[in-house]
């Protein structure tokens, strides 16, 4: 077996980076004997809303829960529709079936594989309460295209791969009704283990979030609804605190590589690049390609030593989960045609400009061959 010399991530060097200021937090938390909720995760809740430029900000357990939560406080339930998309990970659309409601997917555009705001403003129907677009890769979907598409639906950014990114000026998750990120440990600002966040510039929906997120009561043990355990611990509040700060440092750092991947990949027959809207400043999550050959390509990297990925493998239409909803192959050619081809290549911050120069040397040699 050839040993990983390039992995997809190296989160140990980031926390390498940052130990000697994340172990004295550490050791002040643990201390403090207040380990749910409480004041770490008011400051981060108050530095994230800052952030984002939004009004509110409501930390949740994990980015799945951040999509159900802000799901119901939009009022989603039996019998609804929510317009989205079905490339994306399987959290998108699960946690909408677990409202009793309906996914309905519309295709993603062939540049950019985010949802197409033509095909989201032709899926809404009486029965739309949300339309749902995912920015993927961290690549920022056009919200403001889809909102004027389509005038009073509420739009929830499914922004968990995307934190840091801009589009039109603004941050991702604070282009619709609310937003919701995950904190998983690969995410451009990742916990140490779970964690997700709600923004929203709506005073109400934060209340009902808040609510929801402690088994539906405002005071303990008198809940006014049927809710979650779905609460961001201090530890990870603690830590993305921190992280906050250097943020958009990283992500100026991961749009330097994957520049440089871009230059060095565009000749290269076999390879195709997504498209960078000019009116938006990604936050890279993945660095992702369309390759042809995909399946030589993979095992090819592996025995240089180097990682890779597929996200996603199949559109969510056609996994046995999403059967009854009665899509079949044929329905989403452009998200279908994606799922056989895409690719993502190794990108963390404290990558080397070598390490890309090797990956892509890798990539140009198989074609090449």
């Amino acid at each position: 077996m050839v040993d990983v010399r390039i992995p997809l991530k190296d989160l140990a060097a980031q926390y390498r980076a940052l130990e000697a200021e994340l172990e004295p937090a550490f050791r002040e938390f643990l201390a403090s004997g207040q380990y749910i909720l409480g004041p770490p995760v008011e400051k981060f809740e108050r530095e994230a809303a800052e952030y984002l430029g939004v009004g509110y900000c409501v930390g949740v357990g994990s980015g799945t829960d951040a999509l159900l939560i802000a799901l119901r406080a939009l009022g989603v339930g039996e019998g609804d529709d929510v317009v989205t998309t079905p490339f994306t990970f399987v959290a998108s659309a699960d946690v909408i079936v677990r409202l009793r409601a309906r996914p309905v997917f519309v295709d993603v555009d062939a540049e950019t594989l985010n949802i197409s705001p033509g095909a989201a403003a032709e899926a809404v129907t009486g029965r739309t309460k949300v339309v749902m677009p995912v920015h993927l890769y961290g690549l920022p979907a056009d919200v403001t295209a889809i909102a004027a598409a389509i005038p009073g639906i509420p739009i929830l950014e499914d922004a968990a791969q995307a934190i840091g990114g801009e589009f039109a000026g603004r941050k991702v998750g604070s282009l619709g009704a609310g937003a919701a990120f995950s904190f998983f440990p690969t995410k451009n600002l990742g916990a140490f283990g779970d964690g997700g966040l709600i923004a929203t510039d709506d005073g109400t929906l934060a209340d009902i979030a808040r609510r929801l997120r402690v088994h539906g009561a405002v005071s303990k043990n008198y809940p006014e609804e049927i809710g979650y355990k779905s609460r961001l611990d201090g530890l990870q509040a603690t830590v993305l605190s921190i992280k906050l700060k250097y943020l958009d440092a990283w992500v100026a750092r991961t749009r330097g590589l994957v520049a440089r991947y871009r230059e060095r990949l565009a000749p290269v027959e076999g390879v195709a690049l997504l498209a960078e809207p000019a009116n938006c400043r990604p936050a890279y999550h993945q660095f992702t390609v369309r390759a042809t050959r995909r399946e030589e390509l993979r095992p090819f990297l592996a025995g240089e030593g180097i990682a890779s990925a597929i996200y996603y493998p199949a559109a969510v239409h056609l996994t046995p989960a999403f059967a009854n909803l009665g899509y079949g192959a044929g329905s989403f050619p452009e998200a279908e045609k994606a799922a056989g081809d895409v690719l993502s290549l190794p990108l963390w911050p404290e990558m080397a400009d070598e390490q890309v120069e090797e990956v892509c040397a890798a990539v140009a040699e198989f074609y090449g061959r």
